[in-house]
């Protein structure tokens, strides 16, 4: 099964990188959902929530105040003014400005 090879990044830094089944982010036409084989894509990012499904299958939650997503051949990479990941479903998430 193919994967997507993803990047999440703030202005300044990596935020997260691995593989992934599935990406969910908020265009600024709607809700955008991307999987392996996606034709290539560049589209502006709206305030809202991204969701990575990684090989592991442990979601993967964020917000981003904006920004924009790019897909080619497989490899994603999201760059965000403002990020706030989630990883332990607890509520305890890093900023990253």
């Amino acid at each position: 099964m193919a994967h997507l090879n993803v990047d999440v990044v703030a202005t300044d830094r990596k935020i997260w990188s691995g593989e992934a089944r599935q990406v969910s982010a908020p265009a600024a036409d709607g809700e955008i959902g991307i999987l392996a084989g996606h034709s290539p894509l560049l589209a502006v990012l709206r305030p809202g929530a991204l969701r990575i499904t990684p090989a592991d299958g442990v979601v993967v939650r964020a917000t981003v105040s904006g920004g924009f997503i790019s897909v080619d051949d497989n490899q994603v990479t999201v760059v965000a003014d403002d990020v706030e990941v989630e990883r332990d479903g607890s509520g305890a998430g890093t900023s990253q400005r």
